[in-house]
């Protein structure tokens, strides 16, 4: 087993010997062991959730502990140590814990279970896609204001070159970084409005405890401005990708009257690139139009194939899954890939029935590819949302979901970021 780790109310980390790490997906708990956890990933960030008392198992005894004090030193508070892994990680438990009394709900990130073992921390995660397109490593500070001053240079009125700037500098976005950097992907946020209020949304919270991560764009970039900044990262990066929808945005097909104008500008100057979209597919027959002017693939973001599930959680207004449903299809019939954005949480996502409704679904309707993403948002309330207060349903672990899928769909790829056509 792997040594449980705590902090105090100052927020210093420590390990507690005699008492094994937990993880938690719905209502199991299991002390974790060395071989079902790695080191935790470079660029993962460890948090002290507030307003919540560790769960701990103590290795004498052979029983799971709520411990609020420190046992060598009782005076003192204890609170559980969760980590926000990095991107190509998904985590297969969450810290475990108990809520306080008039806990406030968590922001939003992922908290993946995790411990301590010889010399380091060790995670509860899992690597489903090994390439550095947002290893921090890469990502020199320097390089990216060389960067920055370049595309000043070379777009210097261009609205959406400079929103990036602030995605980058100001929020510490990867896929804006890359855009200066002149590597992989590059984001082309559009959208101001949405037709989801996603229980998650990273930019917009209405009546709501939780903040957000990062404002949303505030206006609409012309088509022009669209096109330049998608043609200067195509015109620099071999098997490059340009995608719509972005975290600091709505959904992007709610802005196709100049999303459609500038995929037929960047297709009349290069056949070039990958054009992407990541969106909810609430619109099929606006997407239509967007396939028929040149989108290349398209990224659906479902946390569920199930329609009640998926109800509660995006807050669907104006379409229903149905349409969803009908976005990919309409992508496959035209021979584009359709990858979907997994938004997954053990203990809902690794449940037997949550697997079999997600095998019937890839069976009739035949994705490209699976991108395994972390959901954020507040464990215990994700699952109160989704019904599961209460109810015992088998949890198979993530583990076993990615490799059902992998065994009963060997074509379907898996990862985690957009590849290139």
């Amino acid at each position: 087993m792997i040594t449980a780790v705590v902090s105090n109310d100052q927020g210093e980390i420590f390990d507690l010997e005699g008492y094994a790490a937990v993880g938690m997906a719905g209502r199991s708990l299991y002390p974790l062991t060395i071989d079902d956890s790695i080191e935790l990933p470079f660029g993962s960030e460890l948090m002290r959730l507030p307003d919540r008392i560790p769960i701990l198992y103590d290795i004498a005894s052979a029983e799971f502990e709520m411990m609020d004090k420190n046992p060598f030193q009782p005076d003192e508070d204890l609170f559980p140590v969760a980590a926000f892994n990095s991107p190509g990680h998904v985590i297969f438990s969450v810290c475990a814990y108990r809520e306080r009394r008039h806990a406030d709900i968590l922001p939003l990130f992922s908290y993946g279970a995790v411990g301590w073992h010889g010399d380091g921390f060790r995670s509860a995660a899992i690597l489903v896609d090994s390439e550095p397109r947002q290893d921090l490593r890469f990502m020199k500070q320097e390089d990216i204001l060389h960067g920055i001053e370049f595309m000043r240079n070379k777009l210097p009125g261009n609205r959406l070159r400079k929103h990036l700037e602030k995605c980058a500098l100001e929020y510490g976005c990867p896929a804006g970084k890359n855009f200066f950097l002149g590597r992989f992907e590059a984001p082309l946020p559009t959208a101001k409005a949405c037709n989801a209020a996603c229980l998650g949304c990273l930019s917009l919270q209405k009546d709501t405890d939780i903040p957000c991560s990062q404002e949303r764009i505030g206006f609409t970039p012309d088509p022009e401005e669209i096109a330049g900044v998608a043609l200067e990262h195509i015109g620099q990066v071999k098997n490059s990708v340009v995608s719509f929808g972005q975290g600091c945005e709505g959904d992007p097909l709610l802005a196709a009257g100049v999303i459609e104008p500038a995929i037929r500008m960047i297709r009349v100057r290069t056949d070039q690139g990958t054009i992407n979209m990541n969106t909810n597919g609430g619109l099929p027959e606006v997407l239509k139009k967007l396939l028929d002017a040149g989108l290349d693939s398209i990224r659906i973001s479902m946390n569920s194939v199930r329609e009640e599930a998926y109800q509660a959680y995006f807050n669907p207004r104006g379409y229903v899954f149905a349409d969803v449903v009908r976005s990919i299809d309409l992508a496959l019939e035209k021979d584009r890939h359709v990858a979907i954005n997994y938004l997954n949480m053990p203990g809902f996502t690794d449940t037997a029935g949550e697997l079999d409704t997600l095998t019937a679904f890839i069976e009739a309707h035949p994705i490209n590819m699976i991108q395994w993403r972390n959901l954020n948002f507040d464990p215990i309330r994700y699952w109160q949302a989704m019904g599961q207060d209460g109810r015992e349903e088998q949890v198979l672990g993530m583990r076993a979901i990615i490799d059902t899928i992998h065994d009963r769909f060997p074509g379907v790829r898996h990862g985690y970021f957009n590849p290139p056509k």
